[in-house]
């Protein structure tokens, strides 16, 4: 036999010794293992969802049966209080309440500043 024919020879023995290794570490070893992780990983999937829906009610019952106690100590009434004056605030001076009118915008503007020094 000629040293390549054996070089040769070797490294398809030692491919398929390795392949073979590998096969055998995959089927009785990882794939076993992911079968089970994914399996607890859907077994707690199914228990997430009726212990959100659980604390979703449990959070709106809670809201509301303090409804009533924030609405007596007049929180409620201010707040509506305070949206109303904003609200009419708007409607009156448009939205030259929020940004101001063209004179107040020129003398914030950097711009303006910078021209002013230049003169």
């Amino acid at each position: 036999m000629t040293d390549w024919t054996l070089i040769a020879l070797v490294a398809v023995i030692t491919g398929l010794t390795v392949t073979l290794v590998l096969l055998v570490v995959w089927f009785f070893v990882v794939r076993p293992h992911l079968d089970r992780k994914v399996q607890q990983l859907i077994d707690a999937s199914r228990e997430v969802e009726p212990k959100v829906s659980q604390g979703v009610k449990r959070g709106v019952r809670e809201a509301f049966r303090e409804l009533p106690e924030t609405a007596l100590d007049g929180s409620l009434k201010e707040s509506t209080r305070q949206f109303l004056k904003f609200g009419s605030g708007l409607f009156e001076n448009g939205l030259s309440s929020f940004i101001g009118n063209a004179d107040d915008l020129e003398r914030r503007s950097p711009d303006s500043s910078r021209a002013r020094d230049k003169d």
